[in-house]
């Protein structure tokens, strides 16, 4: 049987949407080499001044570690709690899986500012009675980062349970498996994929969150999305284009080393 392929006008319309929708990013890199003070393409002359200035000035690099403690914790927590609310709906099926689903996902459709209005007054009352996490600490924006993140791992998750079939872990429980064996020996395998998106997608999004950082942050806690927005508010810091060059190089490394993972391990087939 032949496989299906798509006509050559096909190919042609899909390219030209791809370079219309990457022309944005792309034009991002000549405004990175300007010698120039500020945001303008480079006449003539290329320069790397603005790429040293990410190393040069310690603001960067402390923004950077910053932004990947907070992304980094707060997508390990948002993917453990999203994977234990999957997993429980999933096996006790309860009456009212469905309101339990809205519930978790409704800082998914609240507005932004609703959201952030919500966790600066949460965390200024929890800066009265801690030090740690509370209104502008790491830890905060960390707690604040991983409300808004937990309901895109829960759909990550819940996706990828679906297509695994009931029958196995039904067969499982009845050769006298207990629940910590079905999970660890029987499920997670079959959605490892998906935890593993869920992880990666959690991350970003706390990678590039500024709505609610500036409401919860003040001096002590600077990520890079914020000193990104700082740059464009108070003198348009060419360093902005440079940086947002290296996150763009960073995201398609990373995407395309999981694409070439993911097929490599489809072709080995199953563990």
């Amino acid at each position: 049987m032949r496989a299906l392929r798509p006509h050559r006008l096909t190919l042609i319309a899909g390219a030209l949407v791809a370079v219309f929708l990457l022309l944005p990013l792309v034009s991002v890199i000549p405004v990175s080499f300007t010698p120039r003070r500020f945001l303008s393409l480079p006449e003539g002359d290329w320069s790397w001044r603005h790429y040293a200035d990410l190393v040069n000035k310690p603001e960067w690099g402390q923004a950077i570690l910053m932004s990947i403690r907070i992304g980094v914790v707060s997508s390990v927590v948002a993917t453990v709690l999203g994977l234990f609310f999957s997993l429980g709906v999933w096996m006790a099926r309860p009456r009212m899986s469905a309101l339990l689903m809205g519930f978790v996902l409704l800082p998914m459709v609240a507005p932004p500012v609703v959201s952030a209005l919500t966790l600066y007054f949460f965390l200024t009352a929890l800066s009265q009675v801690n030090d740690l996490v509370g209104y502008d600490t790491w830890a905060g924006v960390a707690l604040a980062h991983t409300v808004m993140i937990a309901p895109f791992a829960v759909v990550m998750i819940s996706v990828a349970l679906a297509q695994v079939d009931r029958r196995i872990d039904l067969a499982a429980r009845a050769m006298g498996a207990g629940m910590m064996t079905r999970v660890f020996r029987v499920i997670l395998p079959n959605i490892r994929f998906g935890v593993a998106t869920a992880l990666f997608l959690t991350f970003m999004l706390s990678w590039e969150e500024i709505g609610v950082t500036i409401f919860i942050t003040s001096v002590n806690v600077i990520t890079l999305p914020r000193l990104i927005w700082m740059g464009l508010r108070d003198n348009i810091d060419p360093a902005v284009a440079s940086i947002s060059v290296v996150m763009i190089v960073l995201v398609v490394l990373v995407i395309g080393a999981k694409t070439v993972l993911e097929h490599a391990l489809k072709r080995r087939g199953p563990l």
